[in-house]
C-alpha cells in the first residue's frame, strides 16, 4: 500500500489536502502535518514517529514537504535510508495530484514524471501572455 504524507511549516499542508480531497475524494492513505502553528510546542519529531508507526514493511510512504533544508524536511531525512520511503521537497498542489494518482506506476518513476510535470506546471504568466 502507498502511503502520503504531507508536511509543512503552518497550515500548507492542511491546505493542500483538503484541496486534494476536493478534486479526488477523501482517501485514508493521506496523512498531514501541520508545524508550529497556533502556539502548539508538540514535538514534529513526535509527530513524524507516530505516523511512520502505522507504517508496514511493505508500505510505500511519500512524504511531500514544503521547503528544500527546512527544518521539517531536515527531521524526515533521518528516515530516508528506509528502502520504502521517499521524501519530497518543494512541493505543490499538481505534483501531489499527480503522485497521487499514479499508484499502478512504479515509485521511481512515479516521482521523476511527477516533479518533472510540476516544473512545467510552474509559469509567468505575464511574459507567457507578451510573447502571445
Amino acid at each position: 500500500m502507498r502511503r502520503y504524507i504531507i508536511a509543512s511549516h503552518g497550515k500548507f499542508s492542511y491546505g493542500i489536502k483538503n484541496s486534494l480531497e476536493m478534486i479526488i475524494g477523501e482517501r485514508a492513505n493521506i496523512d498531514y502535518i501541520c508545524a508550529y502553528v497556533n502556539g502548539n510546542n508538540e514535538s514534529v519529531d513526535n509527530k513524524i514517529k507516530e505516523m511512520l508507526k502505522k507504517v508496514q514493511d511493505d508500505d510505500e510512504v511519500i512524504v511531500f514537504t514544503d521547503i528544500l533544508g527546512g527544518s521539517i524536511t531536515n527531521l524526515f531525512l533521518k528516515y530516508a535510508k528506509k528502502k520504502n520511503i521517499h521524501i519530497i521537497a518543494g512541493t505543490n498542489l499538481p505534483l501531489v495530484l499527480e503522485v497521487v494518482t499514479s499508484e499502478d506506476l512504479p515509485i521511481d518513476v512515479v516521482i521523476k514524471n511527477s516533479i518533472n510535470s510540476a516544473k512545467k506546471s510552474i509559469v509567468y504568466l505575464n511574459k507567457l501572455i507578451e510573447k502571445m
